[in-house]
């Protein structure tokens, strides 16, 4: 038997056997490199086949945090996405813990460059999910709330849209064969459908596209080309101004400046 990354150990023993209850002895643990909405990501390479781990602590047994409810959206929408996410294998609650064990997808990310083949893949998503019908388990994961704090008016942003939020090129597995998982719907809500094309915007930006270059590329949309561009300036702003807030929140972590560059870029292209 290999050694544990500490990041197993730390786990209670109780959400630990819970969890060899569903995959049977595990030979070996693989932290994943990256990724956030949980407290612990690994891939559990076991006898049966590899299960990838999302699981986070509780802040007390009657309260969830964050990362918790994260994981608890997770799980609602898999059964309504399964053809388009990893299948969701388990979830066990011991400890004060949240686990889940998803499909294991051996794959790369996605690439988001100007040129990049992997854009017509993306384009494919984005149409396949705004012609799907919103699931009844988003009835109250309202968008527009998320944006209540730094707009005056975020009707504009409501709608009955399946919205996945955070389509960036992470979150796209591209499988050898071709095939494309999406993962990470924690962020997944309902809402107007033009409002993922502008949660997009940024992720092309740091991927080199220029301001215009991005705007081109989504307008090709029918949900962005229908869009009263007032709506899509009422957004630009919010989203800049709540990233400006995002950095004191992160304590102005590299990867929170990027994204709020590219927001304000955005923003400053837009609407001067």
């Amino acid at each position: 038997m290999i050694a544990m990354p500490s990041q197993w150990g730390d786990l209670p023993g109780e959400l630990r056997a819970a969890i060899q209850d569903r995959t049977g002895p595990i030979d070996r643990i693989e932290a994943a490199p990256s990724g956030n909405h949980a407290d612990i990501t690994a891939t559990l390479h076991t006898d049966r086949a590899p299960v990838f781990l999302k699981a986070a602590r509780k802040i007390s047994p009657e309260v969830d945090g964050a990362e918790v409810r994260s994981l608890r959206w997770e799980a609602t929408i898999n059964p309504h996405v399964i053809e388009y996410a990893p299948r969701l294998h388990w979830t066990v609650e011991a400890g004060g813990w949240l686990a889940l064990g998803f499909e294991h997808v051996q794959a790369r990310h996605a690439d988001f460059a100007s040129g990049s083949p992997d854009l017509e893949i993306l384009a494919k998503v984005i149409e396949t999910f705004q012609a799907l019908p919103c699931p009844e388990v988003l009835v109250s994961k309202r968008v527009e709330r998320r944006w209540e704090g730094v707009a005056a008016d975020v009707t504009p942003l409501s709608g009955d849209a399946l919205l996945h939020c955070d389509l960036n090129p992470a979150n796209l597995l591209i499988t050898a064969d071709g095939a494309v998982r999406v993962v990470d719907w924690a962020f997944v809500a309902r809402g107007a459908a033009f409002v993922e094309l502008c949660l997009l915007m940024p992720w092309l930006l740091k991927a080199g596209h220029s301001v215009a270059e991005a705007e081109a590329w989504v307008a090709r949309f029918p949900s962005w080309a229908d869009a009263d561009p007032a709506h899509i300036d009422l957004f630009c702003r919010a989203f800049a101004d709540k990233w400006q807030m995002n950095l004191v929140a992160n304590g102005h972590a590299s990867w929170a400046v990027e994204h709020e560059a590219a927001a304000r870029s955005w923003a400053d292209s837009r609407l001067t």
